[in-house]
């Protein structure tokens, strides 16, 4: 059942499990004739962790802001913790937190005026303190938001996503521009924040994020869902364990798309130029035909083998790589 076009959906059509935290039917959105998103059905449990995975220009952002409140959809019901944007609205703005994929403060506001600002907002949350702490941010908590580098930023964002002690949290691209202990330190905050039975949905570009934070993933393109289940659920409907990825020589013949496809232990196979791709369930057999399909050895100017991930399925399902548009 679908709300009519210009409103949020204002309750369930139809039951929804008593667990549901966010849920979507029949979700549409354009911008002039581009169509953002596409009939998009979406359910995240209470508790769970939720990743929205796809390239640039997939929809995801759309959808979470949609979601979120901050968009009207052109048609589709939209449910969020059992209530609905049009008459819950400032109910629910109590209840959730909000990582922009691109956020914008007051440069003249320290760190913790920052904070204090967004802390005021909600009827309860952590202390100011804690809230720096948790981002590891002590060292910058008197400094201005014009004088953090771009990862600080970041995690000031997740801070002042976190000021409510919200039921739900939205992270759009919460990573990008983190060094690497400043990603693992928020892996850690987000972890024991869905311990506490909180629910989480993120977008990323990282499939090892991915893959250590989200219960769940839905693979996103063109403004619906092509695929969704565990990270290991995707993986594993390749077919497959191993990828191999390899280059021939300039003037060098490369194997027929259906040649390679035919190899033992090979599943499926692309080819793109001079380079080809092997989805391969046994690589013992796949790798030594392979290399007397090509027949010259010194031929090959890439080689290269590794255990299938989540952006090999979406490679496999669309044909892109995860950060192209």
């Amino acid at each position: 059942m679908v709300a009519s076009a210009g409103t949020h959906g204002d309750g369930p059509g139809g039951a929804a499990g008593p667990a549901a935290a966010l849920r979507c039917v029949g979700l549409l959105k354009r911008y002039g004739d581009v169509l953002a998103v596409n009939g998009l059905d979406l359910e995240v449990q209470r508790g769970e962790c939720f990743g929205l995975l796809g390239p640039n220009g997939a929809g995801k952002t759309t959808t979470i802001e949609i979601l979120e409140g901050l968009s009207t959809p052109d048609a589709g019901q939209v449910e969020v913790l059992g209530l609905g944007w049009a008459r819950d609205a400032s109910r629910l703005r109590q209840r959730l937190g909000i990582q922009l994929q691109e956020t914008q403060l007051n440069d003249k506001l320290t760190v913790a005026e920052t904070l204090r600002m967004f802390r005021s907002f909600y009827a309860q949350g952590p202390s100011v303190d804690a809230l720096i702490a948790s981002v590891g941010l002590e060292s910058k908590r008197d400094a201005w938001y014009s004088k953090l580098s771009g990862g600080q930023k970041q995690r000031l964002a997740v801070a002042c996503a976190l000021a409510g002690d919200p039921e739900v949290l939205f992270l759009d691209e919460p990573t990008t521009g983190l060094d690497p202990q400043s990603r693992r330190q928020l892996w850690d905050l987000l972890g024991q924040f869905k311990q506490r039975g909180r629910t989480i949905l993120l977008t990323t570009h990282y499939m090892d994020e991915a893959q250590v934070l989200c219960d769940r993933v839905a693979i996103v393109d063109h403004g619906q869902v092509i695929a969704q289940g565990t990270p290991l659920e995707l993986i594993a409907s390749l077919g497959a364990e191993h990828i191999v990825e390899f280059a021939l020589a300039e003037g060098r013949t490369m194997p027929a798309e259906s040649i390679l496809a035919r190899l033992p232990g090979v599943r499926r196979a692309s080819v793109d130029d001079a380079r080809g791709t092997l989805i391969v369930a046994h690589l013992h057999e796949a790798l030594p035909a392979l290399l007397a399909a090509v027949a010259e050895a010194d031929a090959f100017t890439l080689l290269t083998t590794h255990s299938a991930t989540l952006e090999d399925v979406f490679v496999s399902l669309t044909g892109r790589q995860l950060r192209d548009g």
